[in-house]
């Protein structure tokens, strides 16, 4: 795979000063759309989620509550504000009460802390427990029969806040009021719509609600990750600078492996730089910009399925070992087309259009592919792995071996980092099933970027380019180098000495047709 090089890197860096010097539209709304969403039946109430965020204490003193509603955004105020919010109930529930009658039905608008979520409903007798109040919890519990069940929060009796809103007459909608409730308080915060009227089955509703933090309109889980982006854009920048340093200087003695690296720098590069500007767009407005959201993703699949079939190619031999894949070439593109696929299915269902911070149950059917396809290319990569330095070692080509099993100590130390982290993630998640600890959330996405540009680097520095590239290639030339010389210049692409990097045996000539029938053999095998 020859991906140009040079022309490459300077098409993508126009790209980026094109994407630098445009103005990042702005508004004043962080978005949860609501169009006909249903009510639905959970025990003895009708309700409609509304959304879960984290948000973070406002940093400024909110206005007296009187003042309900600003259209100008609140710098340094937390709040979540309420829009054009509509219920619509049936034609035949409203047909049950007369056009002069005052309050003909009950919605109840819910705010609260998730670690406030025991403080809504209640349970007669210790039995199973009921949103709304009954005839026994009134008795018990001091409620209002057909009302949210509301216990006080312990750090403030203002909390968890009902809203209610009343149906009049026979008429089919109710509006709320455009109004807003501030934070202050950092939290987890969760909003539902509740009806206890079993007169409303059937309701809907339409309207906006706009959630904002202190600093914009981003999920506090999400937050974080707008600097972390910006960090990650500046050490791939650092990167490329490095590689393209040394890249131009040989460029006549570029390896098609090094072709491909500098493809994943760059894909990479791009990718933490659309992040940011994703991040900053959702923070600024409020609503995630599917085009760039679906861009970035689809960038970061090819990236994820180039640097994979890399790592597979390397741990084949391929550009040093092998001079092609041979009949292996079909399987790893079918391999990797088949990952991209899984990949992007599985990120764009994570991230286009999402706002909530609670992710969905689609997701959970869509890891499963993404995981069996890392698992085979992990077995695939050692095995590989292990034929190429058993190759070496019967060859003698101490340099390719250094090298190599420099290489195979860093991939098994990801492996094994992965296989621990995976596994933190997995108990972070268990248990915490209400999101409760969000502030820390960001770093489960953060450290698969970290760990994969970790890899990076070191494979950067295993094959830097350098003047002896090409000798270095699939070559069985011996030269007067040491092998501690040979290595230096390999590794750390020193610009001196005019012979192969690679100091073969003089006996390895006689044994060079041999060796290339044998691969061939095996790639008929597999």
């Amino acid at each position: 795979m020859d991906f140009g090089g040079a022309p490459v890197f300077y098409f993508f860096t126009t790209a980026l000063l094109l994407l630098l010097s445009s103005n990042i539209e702005s508004a004043n709304a962080s978005i949860h759309v609501y169009d006909r969403d249903p009510f639905r039946e959970v025990g003895n109430a009708y309700l409609l989620s509304g959304g879960s965020e984290g948000i973070a204490a406002s940093l400024a003193t909110p206005p007296p509550r009187k003042r309900a509603f600003h259209s100008a955004t609140h710098d340094g105020l937390s709040y979540i504000r309420f829009e054009n919010i509509t219920f619509w109930r049936s034609k035949a529930a409203a047909d049950h009460h007369s056009k002069l009658a005052h309050s003909t039905g009950l919605i109840q608008v819910v705010i609260f802390e998730a670690a406030d979520r025991d403080n809504i409903g209640g349970s007669p007798y210790g039995g199973q427990k009921s949103i709304c109040c009954t005839a026994d919890l009134a008795k018990l519990e001091g409620c209002r029969q057909g009302e949210v069940i509301k216990k006080p929060s312990a750090t403030d009796i203002n909390w968890p806040i009902i809203v209610d809103v009343h149906f009049g007459g026979n008429y089919q909608s109710a509006h709320l009021r455009n109004t807003e409730v501030y934070i202050t308080k950092t939290g987890m915060y969760n909003l539902f719509f509740i009806s206890c009227d079993p007169e409303l089955r059937g309701l809907v509703m339409t309207g906006t609600t706009l959630w904002k933090n202190p600093d914009g309109y981003l999920p506090g889980r999400m937050a974080p990750l707008m600097n972390f982006y910006v960090i990650m854009s500046f050490a791939y920048a650092l990167l490329s600078l490095i590689w393209f340093s040394q890249y131009m200087r040989f460029w006549k003695d570029i390896l098609q492996l090094q072709h491909c690296i500098t493809a994943v720098i760059v894909l990479g590069l791009f990718e933490m730089t659309l992040w940011y500007f994703e991040y900053a767009h959702f923070n600024n407005t409020g609503a995630r910009p599917v085009g760039i959201t679906a861009w970035v993703v689809t960038i970061g699949a090819v990236r994820r399925t180039v640097s994979r079939l890399l790592i597979l190619s390397v741990s084949m031999g391929y550009g040093v070992v092998r001079p092609t894949l041979g009949g292996l070439t079909t399987k790893v593109l079918l391999l990797g087309i088949t990952y991209f696929l899984a990949s992007e299915l599985l990120n764009i269902t994570e991230y286009v259009g999402t706002i909530n911070d609670v992710a969905g149950r689609a997701r959970l059917f869509l890891v499963l592919p993404d995981a069996l396809l890392d698992a085979f290319l992990i077995l695939w990569i050692f095995t590989s792995l292990s034929k190429t330095l058993e190759q070496l070692q019967a060859k003698r080509s101490s340099v390719k071996l250094d090298i190599y099993r420099k290489f195979s100590n860093a991939l098994a130390f990801t492996v094994i980092v992965s296989v621990a982290w995976i596994g933190y993630e997995v108990y972070f998640k268990a248990t915490d099933p209400f999101n409760e600890r969000w502030q820390g959330a960001w770093i489960i996405t953060a450290f698969w970027d970290i760990l994969a540009f970790s890899l990076l680097c070191v494979i950067c520095y295993l094959w830097a380019p350098s003047q002896s590239s090409q000798r270095y290639a699939y070559s069985e030339v011996t030269g007067e180098e040491s092998d501690d010389e040979a290595s230096q210049s390999l590794c750390r692409g020193s610009p001196t000495g005019d012979v192969s990097l690679v100091k073969q045996e003089r006996r390895e000539k006689s044994d060079e047709g041999s060796d290339l029938e044998e691969a061939a053999e095996e790639d008929k095998r597999e």
